[in-house]
């Protein structure tokens, strides 16, 4: 179907969104009450109970806490949640500045968990210097958490019913809505506390500036990656003169994300106005660029050079679109093996001792399936458990097409603009078309001024949150600065820069910011040995 006539038939579809949109100006409304938002409001508002933090040791060199916050931070002083801590202590107590709190992003992935993976990789002087605290946000690992099932076999059961990474087809879309409508169904039904109306990363934010005070600091110093970087936007906009530092790392278009810039965005799903199918359509091009030049000593998959290791993959993915092939055990079939593929070109060097990883690894992939024999032509099915802590928040924090909208007419809309990888990115918000937007939810505005400046860095080549995103993060904020890092992957912190970590760390330690239009390399470049 050609492009005029797939944009012409979601439009048409999409027409008695009117309902819902009256009901988002509702929900901006009513936010506009909430602590934080409006300072006078905040000011007569009551104050919640700071939490006390009794840390313990936990994992080796860390220790760990739990924090009780409001449920409902309109009710500051009404039934609590718990959130998980934990804390590496600065090295250098006798030069300590305060603490630094990172948040991984996801949204659900638990900092108990991503601390101790990432810490290495934190600058010196910053190690030195700060307590480094992350967090559970509510909703996500061992802080309070949605019980949509009553255990994990329950929930299997249901995620049974649905294709591996993406559905194709109008069976598997049909299939794939009718699942995600009864999951959450069975989060609504569950949900006894009201936990799901509380997810939103502005409930997460104000949690977190109870957890600055908890640590005794005046003002709070932040480094957020991916998702993360949506946090630090918000904090910085919802208590903008409670900002010390604040790096964000590969960061997501606020307004983009959340409501979209312009009219025409709120008919489109969220990661198709931030424009992660098209970032990831040219990140994956550039791999097959490079891979071919690289040659089947660097990169298994290569063949010749950049256009003939094109030309391999798209036989690939017409092999795979007739059918699965069999890896060990697995079926894979088309989808299964994009969405792979798209979560490989997150790093471009091999996590060291982890086999498979980086873009070595997806080269390794990618050809493993080229010489897999062929499966049962039965379609692989089955989904990732605990979804639950990632659209809590996801669901909770956007606009997005309702259950009746053409979903189908997107995603061909998505890979007509960004080729094979594109319908991925709209069907991972699918899964929110019956699921309710926070009404705590903060959409903006996104350039108040702050009591700090913010500095923003990014990847050209960011296959998930592209780098003009990041850009205009910087732009629209009050106070932002731009640090680019010319280069591939998700995140600095996950594709180092000694350059650019050199500059985070004058900036978190002493408020240095690089110079307008600083330019950064990586310290890896692509199947470099």
């Amino acid at each position: 179907m050609p492009r005029a006539r797939l944009a012409t038939r979601f439009r048409t579809a999409t027409r008695f969104r009117t309902a819902a949109r009256f009901r988002t100006a509702a929900v901006a409304a009513a936010a506009l009450l909430l602590p934080g938002l409006n300072p006078s409001a905040a000011a007569a508002a009551p104050s919640a109970p700071v939490p006390r933090l009794a840390w313990q040791s936990c994992a080796p060199g860390f220790e760990c806490a739990t924090a009780a916050v409001p449920l409902d931070h309109r009710d500051p002083r009404g039934r609590t949640v718990d959130l998980a801590v934990i804390r590496r202590p600065a090295t250098d107590r006798a030069h300590r500045i305060g603490t630094l709190f990172y948040n991984p992003g996801g949204p659900g992935i638990p900092g108990t968990m991503a601390l101790p993976a990432v810490y290495p990789a934190l600058p010196e002087q910053v190690r030195a210097r700060f307590d480094v605290v992350s967090f559970d946000p509510r909703g996500v690992g061992r802080s309070t958490t949605l019980p949509c099932f009553p255990d994990q076999a329950a929930e299997q059961r249901l995620l049974d019913r649905l294709p591996q990474g993406f559905p194709e087809g109008a069976e598997q879309q049909s299939a794939w809505a009718s699942a995600y409508a009864d999951f959450a169904r069975q989060c609504a039904a569950n949900d006894r506390d009201g936990l799901r109306a509380h997810l939103s990363t502005a409930d997460v934010a104000r949690d977190l500036d109870l957890l600055r005070q908890a640590v005794g600091d005046r003002r709070l110093s932040y480094l957020g990656t991916s998702y993360g970087s949506y946090l630090g936007a918000t904090y910085a906009n919802l208590f903008p003169q409670r900002v010390r530092a604040m790096v964000l790392d590969s960061a997501v278009d606020p307004a983009a994300w959340s409501t979209g810039r312009t009219p025409q965005d709120r008919d489109l799903a969220p990661f198709l106005r931030t424009g992660s199918d098209r970032a990831a359509a040219r990140t994956l091009d550039a791999f097959l660029d490079r891979c071919g030049g690289a040659g089947p000593q660097a990169c298994a998959f290569a063949a010749g050079d950049g256009p003939a290791t094109r030309a391999k993959f798209t036989r690939l993915l017409d092999r795979l679109g007739h059918g699965p092939v069999a890896l060990g055990d697995a079926a894979v079939g088309r989808a299964a093996a994009l969405t792979a593929a798209q979560r490989l070109l997150y790093a471009v060097a091999p996590v060291p001792g982890v086999d498979g990883t980086g873009w070595p690894g997806l080269g390794a992939y990618l050809q493993q399936l080229w010489t897999a024999p062929d499966a049962p032509s039965a379609a692989p099915t089955g989904g990732d458990l605990r979804q639950a802590q990632t659209l809590g928040v996801l669901c909770a924090d956007t606009d997005n097409p309702p259950a009746g909208a053409d979903y189908p007419a997107l995603a061909a809309l998505a890979e007509a603009r960004a080729g094979a990888t594109g319908p991925y990115w709209l069907w991972q918000t699918q899964r929110c078309a019956t699921w309710p937007a926070s009404p705590d939810r903060y959409t903006g505005p996104w350039d108040r001024p702050t009591s700090a400046p913010i500095l923003v860095v990014a990847l050209t080549g960011d296959p998930v949150w592209p780098y003009e995103g990041s850009r205009a993060l910087a732009d629209t904020l009050a106070r932002g600065r731009l640090l680019t890092v010319d280069g591939y992957g998700h995140t600095v912190l996950g594709n180092p820069s000694a350059c650019a970590a050199g500059y985070e760390e004058r900036y978190l330690i002493g408020g240095r910011l690089p110079e307008r239009g600083a330019v950064c390399a990586p310290d890896r470049q692509p199947f470099a040995s």
